[in-house]
């Protein structure tokens, strides 16, 4: 029981923003951004023309915390319109059920093929899905096994393990939503 209190309180605090103005949020999510993208095109070459041919992509940086029967997920990001390069700052939350048991900081990049998409996406953003995957990584040593999987017609989903280890097999539900304080 007390591995599981250390594992949410870890979790809790890694979520909460330690940025004190909107600006210095902002500026930390743009940033955590173009660091995400750096990742993805590095681990996926073909990646950087598929983001600038699309209508927009979103980025999130998160952290998932599995705990034997129980798995959550939170963390913040923004979504790009590359039309009219607006951009959404957003959050997001998952919980589920499974098995698993480990701490992973992992990012998530979506790619929307128009504009409907990405307008249901930053409006409604529900995402459900199943998910197994194991990772080991600490910076540049250790690996992952992930790849780009097609949530819905017309957006693919990226997701990247940065920093972790984590064993699971769950299924979750997770929200994306516009972040009320930087929009």
């Amino acid at each position: 029981m007390k591995i599981i209190k250390i594992l949410l309180l870890v979790f809790l605090c890694t979520t909460l923003s330690y940025a004190e103005s909107v600006a210095e949020q902002k500026k930390a999510i743009n940033s955590d951004s173009q660091e995400t993208l750096k990742m993805l095109y590095k681990a996926y070459p073909g990646s950087a023309s598929a983001i600038k041919q699309a209508y927009g992509y979103a980025t999130f940086s998160n952290i998932g915390v599995n705990v034997i029967f129980f798995s959550a997920e939170g963390g913040s990001g923004l979504a790009v319109n590359n039309k009219t390069g607006k951009k959404t700052y957003m959050k997001m939350a998952s919980g589920g059920i499974g098995i698993g048991l480990g701490v992973k900081d992992f990012r998530a990049i979506f790619v929307f093929d128009n504009k409907e998409v990405l307008e249901s996406f930053v409006n409604s953003g529900w995402e459900a899905n199943a998910q197994a995957d194991a990772a080991a990584k600490s910076d540049k040593k250790g690996g992952s096994a992930e790849g780009a999987i097609t949530v819905q017609p017309g957006m693919k989903l990226y997701k990247l393990t940065k920093n972790g280890l984590a064993l699971q097999a769950t299924i979750q539900g997770t929200k994306y939503w516009k972040d009320g304080d930087l929009n």
